[in-house]
C-alpha cells in the first residue's frame, strides 16, 4: 500500500552500488549525484533511493520514515539482488549512514552478495546528536529542517484529517521537541529518548561483519564526541573510523575546482579494495 521512487544509473555493470541519503535529502543531491558519477567511473552501476515522502510526493502511509528504519533500506537491496547483481556494495550519508550501519549489524541476515559499505558523517549516537544540534549555532540547520517537517506533515494533515496537530508547531525548535511530538508517536516509541536509544547504529557496531568504513570529520557540526565511535572501530576488525580534521557535515570538498571530492576518491578506494 506504498511506494519507494528509485533513481538507477547504469553502465552494464554486474556490480552495484546503493546510495542511501542523509534526513530531508533525497537522490538529487550534490553529494549524492557526486558519489554516482565517481561510482560509474570506476565500473559500478549505482541505484540511489529516496526515503518515503523524500521524493517529491508524500507516501501514501501515515509514516514515512525515521533514523532508524531499516526495513526498507533492506527491501531495495532485495529489488535489486533480483536484477541479476553479482555484487551490493551499500554507500549512506548521515541518517542513511545510521540506517547503512544498522542494516550491515544483521550480519547473518544479510545476502551473501552485499560485499563491503562507506559511511559519511554519521550521527551514530542520536541523543547526543540532538543535543549538539539544539545548540544556538547550529539554529540555522534546525530551522530549515523544521520547515520541511512542516511542509509534509501538513500534507499528511491533508491526507489523514484529523491524525496531525499542528498547533504550536512554530515554537518546536530542537529534536527532542520534534521527536517527542510527533517522530516517537507516529512509529510506535514511548519517547523520543526510547526512539534514540533503540534507532541508534553506535551500540551495533560491533556486529558488523563485511567491511565498513565510516568517515567522519572532527569539524562536522553535528556530531557530538559520542559519535566517533573509536572503541568500537578497534574491537571489530570489520569496522574502520576514520577522522579527517577538516570536512564539515558531509563536505569534504575538493583542493581545487573540477577536482573529486575526498569522500568520492575514499569511498571508490575503499569499494575497490574490498570488492569481490
Amino acid at each position: 500500500g506504498d511506494f519507494l521512487d528509485l533513481d538507477w544509473a547504469k553502465s552494464s555493470a554486474t556490480r552495484l552500488v546503493v546510495l542511501t541519503h542523509g534526513l530531508e535529502g533525497n537522490s538529487r543531491r550534490p553529494y549524492m549525484l557526486g558519489m554516482m558519477r565517481a561510482a560509474l567511473r570506476n565500473r559500478w552501476d549505482t541505484l540511489a533511493w529516496n526515503f518515503r515522502s523524500c521524493s517529491g510526493e508524500p507516501n501514501q502511509k501515515l509514516t514515512s520514515y525515521h533514523s532508524g528504519q531499516i526495513h526498507d533500506l533492506e527491501l531495495v537491496v532485495k529489488h535489486a539482488l533480483a536484477q541479476g547483481y553479482k555484487e551490493v556494495a551499500l554507500v549512506g550519508f548521515s541518517i542513511g549512514g545510521n540506517k547503512t550501519l544498522r542494516y550491515l549489524s544483521l550480519s547473518e541476515e544479510l545476502p551473501d552478495e552485499v560485499s563491503c559499505a562507506v559511511t559519511f558523517s554519521v550521527p551514530v549516537d542520536l541523543k547526543s546528536s540532538a543535543v549538539t544540534l539544539s545548540s544556538w549555532s547550529n539554529r540555522l540547520y534546525m530551522k530549515n529542517f523544521m520547515s520541511s517537517f512542516r511542509e509534509k506533515l501538513e500534507l499528511k494533515a491533508d491526507l489523514y484529517p484529523g491524525t496531525i496537530d499542528l498547533d504550536g508547531f512554530s515554537r518546536i525548535n530542537t529534536f527532542l521537541e520534534y521527536d517527542s511530538r510527533y517522530t516517537a508517536p507516529m512509529n510506535g516509541f514511548e519517547s523520543a529518548e526510547a526512539y534514540w536509544e533503540t534507532s541508534s547504529s553506535k551500540p551495533y557496531l560491533e556486529r558488523i561483519e563485511r567491511p565498513t568504513l565510516l568517515l567522519s570529520a572532527l569539524d562536522d557540526p553535528f556530531l557530538s564526541a559520542e559519535c566517533f565511535p573509536y572503541d568500537e572501530a578497534s574491537r571489530n576488525p570489520f569496522f574502520s573510523l576514520e577522522t579527517p580534521r577538516h570536512g564539515g557535515h558531509v563536505g569534504f570538498m575538493p583542493e581545487a575546482r573540477g577536482k573529486d571530492y575526498y569522500s568520492e576518491r575514499r569511498a571508490l578506494d575503499f569499494l575497490t579494495q574490498h570488492s569481490g
